[in-house]
Order: structure tokens, then sequence, then C-alpha cells
């Protein structure tokens, strides 16, 4: 366990900005506030600190996990609409008396709190792949508090923290779990890459043997992929592409299927967003769903777990989902106690 204090002030916007050692302690910090939170024993660590989050898109867990998670530390965390807001701008993309620059934003709101959190994705950023990304960059190069990334359109560490959390839960160990992020079919395409990049990012940080799977077409960031080659080579070991969803799910100890966009059709791939391309695509991969077939090619002992919301009928069917190999409402609860521990520990 690194020391405490190395985590103080700093941004999380992704876990490649964090060593392995420093994940697992995280994960510790997490594991320790979630028996504090049954065994009802207080934990006000951030005793009338304020948390401003900035949701540029929809939310159910993330939204209600960190104010939930401030109400438990002892601070408040403020929802900020950026419709009901002058919604914070890069320069170029202002808009007079509708928009305020970012770089004021964050100067402003670092002044009042203790940290910034962002959501931003897709649609507000005319699907651009990485202009979310820095936007929430240009938050913390002028914010003098933390800024945690909420999920924007590369990255999702609060979500791949909870998964770390809740593979750790069950099996105790990382070492020899085979962990396979499995693309699904779903009949929208407007769904980033943040959640299978964060996952394949986390697991082969932490030495799973993991597995991405698939259609042609939809392939992750090289740069993602490049890294996870190189954690899996450090810690000996391995990580997988197949293009076949029953190949990934044989002998598998976790299976995360769920649906992400096509980035060929996206900037800076393509010229332009085109989406419909995108469902064309999707369209052709309907048979991409985790049923009871799939589960039973995994085996008895293998987990199903997904971010949510998930499609259902499309990405998963309800007897996957509710039956009792299911552990994603595992996960969902264990965003709450994983962001407690980022916001404890970089807040203070």
């Amino acid at each position: 366990m690194v020391k405490t204090d190395s985590f103080r002030g700093r941004d999380f916007i992704t876990l490649l900005e964090y060593t392995k050692e420093e994940v697992e302690t995280l994960l510790e910090v997490g594991l320790d506030l979630k028996r504090k939170f049954a065994t009802g024993e207080p934990h006000k660590l951030l005793d009338a600190k304020t948390l401003f989050m900035i949701f540029y898109n929809q939310s159910l867990r993330t939204r209600n996990s960190f104010e939930a998670g401030m109400t438990q530390l002892g601070g408040h965390a403020h929802y900020l609409d950026p419709d009901k807001i002058y919604a914070p701008a890069l320069e170029g993309d202002e808009k007079a008396y509708s928009t305020e620059r970012v770089s004021d934003v964050a100067r402003v709101l670092a002044r009042m709190g203790h940290g910034i959190a962002i959501r931003c994705y897709g649609d507000p950023v005319g699907w651009i792949y990485g202009r979310a990304n820095e936007i929430i960059r240009n938050f913390a190069h002028w914010s003098s508090i933390p800024v945690i990334n909420m999920e924007d359109d590369k990255y999702h560490p609060c979500q791949a923290l909870a998964d770390l959390m809740t593979v750790k839960e069950k099996f105790g160990t990382f070492k020899g779990v085979k962990f396979v992020m499995s693309w699904a079919y779903s009949p929208s395409v407007h769904k980033p890459l943040a959640v299978p990049q964060s996952a394949v990012i986390a697991a082969t940080k932490m030495g799973m043997e993991t597995v991405l799977a698939h259609p042609k077409g939809m392939e992750l960031d090289d740069e993602v992929i490049k890294q996870c080659k190189i954690y899996a080579e450090e810690n000996e070991s391995s990580f997988d592409i197949v293009n076949d969803m029953d190949e990934a799910f044989e002998g598998a100890d976790v299976v995360y299927p769920k649906a992400w966009t096509c980035r060929g059709n996206i900037p800076p791939w393509s010229a332009k967003p085109d989406l419909q391309k995108s469902q064309i695509l999707f369209d052709k991969n309907k048979h991409w769903i985790c049923d009871d077939a799939k589960m039973k090619i995994a085996g008895p002992k293998a987990k199903y777990m997904h971010c949510l919301p998930c499609d259902r009928g499309f990405e998963v069917t309800n007897s996957v989902i509710d039956g009792p190999q299911s552990i994603a409402f595992d996960q969902a609860e264990n965003r709450l106690h994983a962001q407690k521990a980022v916001m404890a520990l970089t807040m203070r």
C-alpha cells in the first residue's frame, strides 16, 4: 500500500496515470469504506467539503453514487446542469451569453469548493473523439483542486475501479482470472468507447488474463491497445483480441458484454460523424448477445458483468442479468465505495 499523501490534490482522469500499487491502494481504501458503511461506522473524511458535478450527459449510477458518497463522507455534492448555467466551453466553441470559457469556470469553482467532477461525451462534443477528454483536461489545467472524470469519450476510470473492486471481492485476486471484455449488440450506436477501453486498461494493469472480443469494425483506440499489451507483458499475463464471441467466452471467469460505437465512423477516423453507417454495422451483428447459451460456454463459475444501463433483449437476456451468475448490481453498488476512495484520497 503506497502512502496516501501521494494522492492529495491529484486529478483522476484515467487509470493510465496511476500505478498498479496506487490502484491497489484505492481498492483497499474503497473496501474499507464499504465495510464502515455496512457496519454504520462514521467515515466523515471530507467534513464540510464540496464537490461540483457538471453533467453534460444523463446519469443514474454516477450522479447518485457521487452524491451519496459525498454525503457519507460528510461533505456535499452540487449538481450543475450545463443547460442551467453558462455552459463551460473551450476557446473557439463559445456562444455569447450562453457559454463560459472552461478556464473561467474552473478557476471560479476552485475558489469555492474542493473538487470538480465532469461527465461529457457524444452529442455535447459532436461525436469528435477526444474532444470531451480535452475539456476535462482543460478543467484540470486551470483548476487548483482535483478534477474527477465521471466518463468522457475515451475513459471511464470510476467504472473501471468499481469493476476491479467487484472482481477482487468475487475472486480474491487478479492473477489467473480470465477477464473478457466483449462487444454486444444494441439498437443504439450512441455509446462511447470509454467503458471498454477503461476495462481492458484496468484488467491488464492488474495482471488479469484479458480478452477483448468484438466484430471486425469495432476496434478500440490503437494507443489503448498498445498500452494494454505493455501492461500484460509487465505482469507476465496475456492480452488477446478475437472476433468471435463464443471463442472469447470459453473458460472465462468474467464476461463483460456491452455495446460501443464504431470508431471508424467518427472523427478523427472519418471526416464527420456518420452514425447511420455505424447502425448498419451494428445490425449485421445482432447475434452478439449474452444469453444462456453463451454463459454455458463460459461455464457455471463464470460471472456476468455490465456497467448498466443494459439493453435487455439485445445486449443480454433477462435470464442472464437476473440470474445467479450476474454480479452487475454488485458492480453498481461498488461505484459508491470506489468513488468514495477517490474523493477521500484526492480531496483531503
